[in-house]
């Protein structure tokens, strides 16, 4: 299901079309549900809870045992090593499922992701989308890749190596505070807006369009 409806995506084309005006940069907006599906974090949150419940039980095992007697309606007998070591090991399947069914749950698994985990990750995927989309497929390599993660929270700005070489990384952090600040509103697309706008003042001191520029990327936002 699409984040953003038709009406959206104008609001965000329009602001592309309006930028690229006065540049000869190439804008290309990329909206994302998220950037990974994080199963490794998932599965190591589910073995952190199984090797807990595993070691829980072997500093303690005689509560676990004696509810279990109970819970079975049997008479307290005498728990063979075999026994034992199979109670161990049926506390850490179970706990490892539960931890990984619960991580089913979207919310759940996110808040889970450390934050510098989603960070990396974030931007891994908008250097690959950059790579596919943008990199080298403009006549003076000028194009611009401003990405949107929705689940993380978190937006990156990846641009071709002439941009990068006459800008500093820091210049952009008024694009990336102006689409975070509608975007924390709910506006996603007003903030994608506001950034692409950003980005475009940027580009415009930089690298001017030219009489003869013409437009070499789609004027639209890329949802995937």
């Amino acid at each position: 299901m699409p984040i953003l409806d038709e009406a959206q995506h104008t609001i965000v084309s329009d602001a592309v079309a309006e930028a690229e005006l006065t540049t000869s940069g190439e804008i290309v907006p990329v909206l994302a549900e998220a950037s990974d599906g994080y199963s490794d974090i998932a599965l190591f949150w589910a073995a952190v809870a199984a090797f807990t419940a595993m070691s829980v039980f072997a500093a303690l095992p005689r509560p676990f045992l004696d509810f279990w007697d109970r819970l079975v309606g049997g008479w307290e007998h005498e728990w063979t090593t075999g026994e034992t070591a199979s109670m161990t090991i049926a506390l850490g399947l179970i706990a490892f499922v539960v931890m990984w069914l619960v991580q089913l749950i979207p919310a759940v698994r996110f808040f889970l992701v450390p934050a510098p985990v989603k960070s990396q990750r974030v931007r891994e995927r908008a250097i690959r989308n950059f790579k596919v989309g943008a990199d080298g497929r403009t006549h003076g390599r000028t194009g611009v890749l401003l990405y949107l993660s929705m689940r993380e929270h978190r937006a990156e700005i990846v641009a071709d190596e002439p941009i990068h070489e006459k800008v500093d990384p820091e210049v952009w952090g008024e694009a990336m505070a102006d689409m975070l600040d509608e975007i924390r509103k709910g506006c996603i697309a007003e903030g994608i807006a506001a950034g692409v706008r950003d980005v475009g003042k940027v580009l415009s001191q930089h690298f001017p369009r030219a009489d003869d520029d013409r437009n070499e990327l789609p004027d639209r936002l890329i949802e995937l």
